[in-house]
């Protein structure tokens, strides 16, 4: 009797095995074959799941996309920049936790790959946005503040991520805090 496979498991291990040849190959050195080696299966499988490399690079940012979600529903109650703060250690330990997504992530700015980034900014500045709106309803902001300081906000978070993979003596979860200090606590009425 044929092995049954766990689809989304395996579909899983196939975008784990890929962030790892990303981090460590660079998106354009990486190939198939790589990743299917890394995966521990034969190279058709990953075709199975991925029709190509580009492919696979999408669905590594839809999972990481997913996780970003998660963070930003989980945000709780409470007054919105509270809410901003827990943002920002929420972005902060996700990033610090996956490294290896940090890392493709990086590769991905400079290699200008076959996706919508602009979208996927867009979304993260628009909810950090909509914090910062209503904090200024609710008379928290100083009155200069507005939804522009998100594009400033997701600057500061992946300023420290571009610091701390470029230079191991920067611990990214150490500078949550001080984003949260100059980021939120610097535009409080």
């Amino acid at each position: 009797m044929p092995k049954k496979v766990d689809r989304i498991a395996r579909q899983e291990d196939i975008l784990d095995a890929a962030v790892r040849v990303f981090a460590r190959k660079g998106f354009a050195a990486s190939r198939i074959e790589d990743v299917a080696a890394e995966a521990g299966i034969a190279k058709g499988s990953v075709y199975l799941y991925f029709d190509s490399r580009n492919a696979l690079l999408a669905g590594v940012f839809d999972s990481y996309a997913a996780s970003s979600a998660r963070a930003l529903n989980e945000l709780g109650d409470g007054p919105p920049l509270e809410r901003l703060t827990r943002l920002v250690h929420a972005a902060v330990e996700m990033l610090a936790a996956h490294p290896g997504h940090a890392r493709v992530l990086l590769d991905v700015w400079a290699s200008n790959p076959p996706l919508d980034m602009a979208a996927i900014y867009h979304e993260y500045r628009g909810a950090i946005a909509a914090l910062l709106t209503q904090a200024k309803m609710a008379g928290e902001l100083r009155p200069e503040i507005d939804e522009r300081h998100a594009a400033v906000i997701v600057g500061a978070i992946e300023g420290c991520l571009v610091q701390s993979l470029v230079d191991p003596q920067v611990s990214l979860r150490e500078l949550a805090e001080p984003v949260v200090q100059v980021c939120v606590d610097g535009i409080r009425r």
